[in-house]
């Protein structure tokens, strides 16, 4: 992380107990510490009117420069940008159809997952599938999953396809998202990814994807926001959802403003530096109880 900003003594005054962070990024615990940029992005167009299509321009422009992908959307958080990518997949830019969700009639929705993808974030990864109004379809077994497995659910009602990469997941016998996402290709079925907390900003776009999810709260060390990178015509088919199911999921001008912030402070950031102070906190914290321990 880059310089944190002085203690405010808000959790004082608030009642508020202090944390010792050993979890790492978890909503539970309210994600991440802001980073400065963030923070006096946020800060400084609070009191100002702004057109906020006009910042997810500039949002679009800058995750697309970080990401590798097309373009880019600022949204509520990362599982409501789960929830429209997989709308956006339904819908693509069809005004009327927007309208119509959460009701799929007529469109393709069918949505394949691996079960040992299928995981929870305190809810359930498959409920922001369904909240498009998508139907989920597992497809191969919790620790063994076959391309044919993914071949033989992929037809011509299956909006996306979804991958998970979390720490969560099942540890084998998954598809690696490389050979998941030229599946899908070759069936013209997107591949949509959740990467709520990965550091790969990049990686994932790369191997395939055609839409990833990311959260701007987390590793970022933005404001509560969801990031949606990829295809720009899918993109632009999840931004138009907030003409829709997404008004209820809408990104605020600090939320978009702060996440661009969050996004150039991660270009520049020295991550190999950033890791060794981690490191040295993590070592004093298991060395300290240690010592204390070895004391007569």
């Amino acid at each position: 992380m880059d310089d944190i900003p002085p203690h405010s003594g808000i959790r004082e005054r608030l009642g508020l107990r202090p944390i010792i962070n050993v979890s790492g990024t978890m909503t539970a615990l309210g994600a991440s510490i802001a980073v400065p940029d963030a923070i006096a992005a946020t800060t400084a167009i609070l009191p100002e009117f702004v057109e906020i299509d006009d910042l997810h321009r500039i949002a679009s422009r800058t995750v697309a420069r970080l990401t590798g992908a097309e373009a880019g959307f600022v949204t509520a958080s990362c599982s409501a940008g789960m929830t429209l990518a997989v709308a956006a997949c339904m819908t693509g830019a069809d005004l009327a159809r927007i309208e119509q969700l959460p009701n799929p009639a007529g469109m393709r929705a069918r949505v394949p997952i691996m079960p040992g993808h299928m995981v929870s974030y305190d809810a359930p990864v498959e409920q922001a599938i369904r909240l498009a109004g998508a139907t989920v379809v597992p497809f191969g077994q919790a620790t063994s999953v076959k391309p044919y497995q993914l071949e033989a659910v992929l037809d011509d009602q299956t909006a996306c396809a979804f991958h998970v990469v979390s720490h969560h997941c099942v540890g084998c016998g998954q598809l690696p998202l490389g050979e998941f996402a030229a599946i899908c290709r070759s069936r013209n079925v997107p591949a949509v990814v959740d990467a709520a907390s990965e550091y790969d900003l990049r990686g994932l776009i790369a191997a395939g994807a055609d839409l990833v999810c990311y959260s701007a709260h987390k590793f970022l060390g933005g404001p509560t926001a969801g990031i949606v990178a990829g295809r720009k015509d899918l993109v632009r088919a999840t931004f138009l959802q907030n003409m829709g199911i997404g008004r209820g999921m809408k990104g605020g001008k600090e939320s978009i403003l702060g996440t661009i912030a969050a996004l150039e402070a991660w270009e520049r950031r020295d991550h190999a530096a950033a890791r060794r102070i981690e490191r040295a906190t993590l070592d004093l914290w298991r060395e300290r109880p240690a010592g204390d321990r070895a004391r007569p």
